[in-house]
């Protein structure tokens, strides 16, 4: 624990550089539009809720529940030429299934305190942490709530059945330092696990591990250089994975005014550590690999005595842009890790399944950390984009078969990330179940919500509900179902 001394020596020091970023901050000025707030990335400007949607096809009669997605949506104005992509504050898109119907679509703005000071509400109850309260990245149902999430700053904030903010809450005050956007559940025992990481703690990360009362029962400090911002992780039966990867804390971005304090950094020794689930921060094996970076794992699994990683793997990212991700190719690959002693100076082998440019890839999650045979990605333009998506394109890549299906949504038409939803009646098949997400029009700016049979990739959407607006391209999200 820091002494007196030290927590003030460090709050003087941040105030400083937080004069110096705002001052030069307002000094930031860009040539045209910032592509995260135009076009198809423009923010929704109010809150609404919508009783009466068309829709296609048939909803299954399974789906009790309501399909929950987050994403940036800056309720004032900023500074265009400032703007960062992941910075801007968190809206929450909700749909709620029951009985074969659409019942409501409805979209609020997570209350941070800028928010809630903006909309002239008092402020949301729950303890803050640190100077960084939006929460827009990821929304989940963990411990029986649901609650959106944010990595290396604010704490979780609950959520309502009608996307109400009821509490910001760091797990009922027994989380100790910053959360994830990305906890993943496993399946045997109900727990997530959590690689977390804290922009005023560069010096380390953690692994954490929430119970299913909604717990933290696990904090495990883990030795790091630089500030590495670690946006995932991945466990299998045996390890938990790190991908420390090199993209780090900036003290030049930060001085400069950026909100968003990460970039490149080709000096940063790259690697992926095993972490025996119940090991100590000495237990991790370390593997260097290829330089490049990873958002998003689809799955992990042990076999043969290695470990096998399937990422979507970014030749680099944040050295071109200061507003949003920035890559030139994103291929998804297989990694091969081998955690044999003797294998200490083996590195990682990367292997492409898909050369394709893709991203958000999920599985059937009731395979987490075991070996399966699907995974589902979302298209990315070629070469890069500077408002990163615009595809009208899903994939389904076979492992086991080694092959691809694809789904376009026609011209003009861009999905998000969509989420795989088991069928409680299904044949036993892995990909017996459903793909839900948003697809924008762009054609006419609406919104639908599509849920595709997984057995008919290809085909028809099962059911298309739409929506009579134009949902911003967000970043993840979940089903929920009533149960739950």
């Amino acid at each position: 624990m820091a002494s007196g001394i030290e927590t003030l020596i460090r709050s003087t020091v941040t105030k400083g550089i937080g004069v110096v970023a705002d001052f030069n901050r307002k000094r930031i000025t860009a040539e045209g539009d910032n592509p995260f707030l135009t076009g198809i990335h423009t923010p929704m400007a109010e809150e609404t809720t919508i009783t009466d949607m068309r829709v296609e096809g048939t909803i299954p009669q399974q789906l009790d529940g309501r399909y929950l997605r987050i994403g940036p949506n800056p309720l004032a104005p900023p500074n265009p030429a400032a703007y960062h992509w992941f910075t801007g504050d968190g809206m929450v898109h909700g749909v709620r299934l029951k009985d074969g119907e659409a019942q409501w679509y409805r979209n609020r703005w997570v209350r941070s305190t800028p928010v809630s000071q903006a909309l002239g509400e008092e402020p949301a109850p729950g303890p803050r942490r640190g100077t960084f309260h939006s929460v827009n990245t990821n929304v989940a149902s963990i411990g029986g709530q649901i609650r959106a999430l944010v990595e290396a700053s604010a704490n979780p904030v609950i959520i309502g059945d009608d996307l109400e903010t009821i509490a910001h809450d760091a797990f009922g005050d027994t989380l100790r330092g910053a959360f994830t956007a990305h906890p993943h559940r496993d399946p045997a025992t109900g727990e997530f696990h959590a690689i977390c990481y804290d922009a005023m703690d560069p010096d380390h990360v953690r692994h954490v591990v929430i119970t299913p009362e909604g717990k933290v029962r696990r904090e495990l400090r883990i030795k790091v250089a630089n500030g590495p911002s670690i946006h995932d992780c991945m466990i299998t039966e045996n390890y938990v994975i790190i991908m420390d990867l090199p993209v780090t804390f900036s003290m030049k971005a930060v001085l400069a005014g950026h909100g968003f304090p990460f970039r490149w950094n080709p000096e940063h020794r790259a690697r992926v550590g095993l972490l025996p689930r119940e090991g100590g921060a000495h237990e991790v094996i370390w593997r260097d690999v290829a330089p490049c970076y990873v958002f998003h794992p689809a799955n992990a699994f042990e076999a043969d005595g290695k470990v096998f990683l399937d990422v979507c793997a970014h030749d680099r990212m944040f050295a071109d842009s200061a507003i949003g991700p920035s890559s030139q190719a994103c291929p998804f690959e297989r990694w091969v890790i081998d955690p044999a002693p003797g294998a200490i100076s083996v590195p990682v082998e990367r292997r492409v399944i898909d050369a394709a440019a893709q991203e958000f890839p999920r599985p059937n999650e009731e395979y987490i950390g075991k070996p399966y045979r699907f995974a589902y990605t979302v298209a990315l333009p070629d070469g890069g984009d500077a408002a990163f998506l615009n595809e009208t394109r899903m994939f389904k890549h076979d492992l086991t078969a080694a092959t691809r299906a694809v789904h376009d949504f026609g011209a003009g038409r861009v999905p998000g990330e969509f989420v795989f939803v088991p069928r409680d009646d299904g044949d036993g098949a892995e990909d017996a179940g459903w793909l839900i997400g948003y697809v924008v029009d762009t054609n006419d700016q609406h919104s639908e919500l599509v849920i595709i049979d997984a057995q008919n990739f290809a085909g028809t959407p099962q059911a298309v509900v739409h929506i009579p607006h134009r949902i911003p391209p967000g970043f993840h999200g979940n089903w929920v179902p009533a149960a739950a």
